[in-house]
């Protein structure tokens, strides 16, 4: 049996310096729209999907599939694709809401030198259906574990992510050729910043500012 001293020297001691630098990082993790065209250099990329597979997935099953989209065509069909999901939101605005839409940057598809496609395989046999039997998106919600996992990593790297949400999950499985029981999650920008700010864009212009979520109690 080992002894209480080696029990404690495994232990892993996060202290107030820690805690105050990781407090700093979620800060400085920005919805990065803005990106120089510079490559990721393939080890640190390598070390982000490592990193990713450390997150929390429920019953194990780690059902995160991510599709890396170097194919030029395909990349011209993903901004496409957004350029039509983005113009149908535009029509959902009306006014001085509309006008501000109309200016906010929501993608750096042009400029990030990788993109990420974020799938749940949702037919995964890992974890035998631990945990997702009453409740199967909780496969999804593991893949945004994943995902913003690999969101802070890059972040620690010095490396930016934009998530873009506006694009038709159907075409997006159609121009990746993904399989049937795979989901859509997100689709990630990934690159170096054009600039540096603590605070997020859309509050920056004038869109909206972070509240607190509720906590209630019962």
């Amino acid at each position: 049996m080992r002894d209480v001293a080696s029990v404690a020297a495994m232990e892993r001691h996060f202290d107030a310096a820690f805690r105050a630098e990781f407090a700093d990082l979620l800060v400085w993790r920005r919805d990065v729209r803005r990106f120089r065209t510079d490559a990721v250099p393939e080890e640190v990329l390598d070390c982000l999907f490592r990193l990713a597979d450390l997150a929390s997935s429920v019953g194990n099953c780690q059902p995160t599939r991510f599709v890396r989209v170097d194919d030029a065509r395909r990349r011209a069909e993903v901004r496409v694709n957004f350029e039509n999901a983005n113009r149908d939101a535009l029509g959902a605005y009306r006014d001085e809401q509309a006008e501000l839409y109309a200016k906010l940057k929501l993608a750096g598809l042009k400029e990030a030198p990788l993109h990420l496609a974020v799938f749940c395989d949702e037919g995964t046999g890992q974890g035998f259906g631990l945990g997702a039997r009453t409740m199967p998106e909780t496969r999804r919600y593991s893949a945004v574990c994943a995902l913003h996992t690999f969101w802070l990593a890059a972040r620690a790297y010095g490396l930016g992510v934009g998530w873009v949400s506006i694009l038709d999950p159907a075409e997006i499985a159609a121009t990746l050729n993904t399989p049937p029981a795979w989901s859509f999650v997100g689709y990630l920008c990934v690159g170096w910043p054009e600039e540096e700010h603590r605070t997020p864009e859309l509050e920056r212009l004038g869109w909206g500012t972070r509240t607190p979520h509720p906590v209630l109690r019962r």
